[in-house]
């Protein structure tokens, strides 16, 4: 993605501070130094006086833990730097940098927990980092999200201790910050660069005089053995002398726009994430794809009412404002108001556009009311109708039942699949481009379809 470098969060930086509370601790040191000092018991029992002996040791480690507590320097000569290397992506894993900046004369080996939530990694990472003196020290620890949207990072908390490990400080350092969860912007960058060869091959193509890459006119080349006599601009061939064709290519500056649904039916989960996370990835592939593709995308959310809506433009900074409202969509409980989108779709769209609406078909004895909506759109645009659909029901329905409870459990799939699939064909025999998809694929069907419709020449 060309502007990715300016979705990575800006980080963070500031010195520790010793907490009000108890703040020194003793080292590993500390300790095995007592246990060395119990030796002192085993000639204790034959003379009283070697008692005297361990607690003198004992007094001796005292005053070297006050000693090394006494040269650990103060917490505000350290620093902790938050740096993350990429930008915060659901299901990616990306890296976070901490830099320990030991402003003292005296090296430290620290450790440092940092805080982050359950959003970004299941636990919170602590990373031990060794610093000399006026020197910096470095350490990497992962995330990986699970839930878009904003999240929020907490503080750095610091145990440090000198090269004698005999006694530690406590510090805490205010690296507060909160960082965006955007969709997988991996999986957008793939399809992205899956467009670039497509090019590539368009190209191969229309020097070989393959038909169907679309009618808009580009230029004039000398007629050749096999173009088609349409092709052919008289006039062009009138002043020239010679025959000329035109030369067309797939069009631009067409109006696509992506319509996701929001509601409770979207909030069904597959393995980690929720159908609602696959049309947002989905839906930034399908965007990176054809704004690289010269068409104008916009975008609407809805559920009780329409959340999230981008007018139909072009341009990195749009594909910047697509991925902030992708990254706040959030699944609703109430089942999402169908008809008003569409309504308000249809007034405020004029000109024929590709519609390509993300959402999931309701179980009912009744028409969804999300095909009544679709249907609303036909006569003036091109709907694209993608129903994200459950891996378990089809698995469930081809199975072969063993008992009579899994007979009405496979009986009853069975009837779903086949519901589902009445719904879709009614949709197409309405006009649309109906499909169902599972999960995982959901973002290279939308892609590959959209590519074909502007092959086709569809819109």
């Amino acid at each position: 993605m060309s502007n990715v470098d300016s979705l990575i969060p800006p980080g963070k930086e500031a010195a520790a501070r010793s907490d009000k509370r108890m703040s020194v601790a003793f080292g590993y040191r500390f300790f095995l130094l007592l246990l060395i000092g119990l030796i002192w018991l085993a000639p204790a029992f034959v003379q009283y006086r070697f008692v005297y002996a361990m607690l003198a040791w004992d007094g001796l480690v005292v005053l070297a833990w006050i000693a090394d507590l006494v040269s650990l320097p103060k917490a505000e000569k350290l620093k902790i730097r938050r740096t993350w290397k990429a930008p915060v992506a659901l299901s990616v894993f990306s890296e976070i940098e901490l830099t320990l900046i030991n402003e003292s004369a005296r090296s430290v080996h620290a450790n440092v927990l940092d805080t982050i939530p359950a959003q970004l990694r299941s636990a919170p990472p602590e990373v031990e980092i060794i610093a000399g003196a006026r020197n910096e020290g470095i350490a990497t620890y992962s995330v990986r999200p699970v839930r878009r949207g904003p999240a929020k990072i907490g503080d750095a908390y610091l145990r440090y201790q000198s090269p004698m490990h005999i006694a530690e400080k406590w510090a805490k350092v205010a690296l507060e910050e909160t960082v965006q969860v955007y969709p997988d912007l991996d999986e957008a960058k793939k399809h992205s660069i899956y467009l670039m060869r497509s090019r590539q091959i368009e190209m191969e193509k229309r020097h070989a005089r393959v038909r169907g890459i679309g009618r808009e006119f580009e230029s004039l080349r000398e007629y050749r053995q096999g173009d088609e006599y349409r092709d052919i601009c008289w006039t062009a061939a009138a002043r020239r002398g010679k025959l000329v064709t035109r030369i067309y290519q797939i069009e631009r500056s067409q109006v696509v726009w992506i319509v996701i649904d929001s509601g409770r039916l979207m909030r069904a989960r597959v393995g980690a994430l929720s159908k609602l996370d696959y049309a947002a990835n989905a839906a930034l592939s399908l965007a990176q794809v054809a704004l690289y593709s010269g068409d104008c995308v916009g975008l609407i959310t809805y559920g009780r009412g329409i959340r999230q809506r981008l007018p139909a433009a072009k341009g990195s900074a749009h594909l910047r404002q697509m991925i902030e409202q992708l990254a706040l969509m959030r699944e609703e409980t109430g089942e999402a108001d169908h008809l008003q989108t569409a309504s308000k779709l249809f007034s405020d769209q004029k000109r024929r556009s590709l519609i390509i609406w993300l959402t999931d078909l309701a179980e009912t004895s009744m028409t969804p009311e999300v095909v009544d909506a679709a249907s609303l759109m036909m006569p003036r645009h091109l709907v694209l109708f993608v129903a994200i659909g459950q891996p378990d029901l089809g698995e469930l329905a081809a199975t072969r039942p063993e008992n009579e409870q899994q007979m009405f459990q496979v009986s009853a799939a069975q009837e779903m699949v086949h519901r589902r699939e009445l719904l879709l064909a009614r949709l197409r025999e309405r006009g649309a481009l109906a499909l169902e998809v599972h999960s995982g694929s959901v973002s290279p069907v939308v892609v590959n379809s959209y590519l074909q419709i502007k092959e086709r020449n569809q819109l």
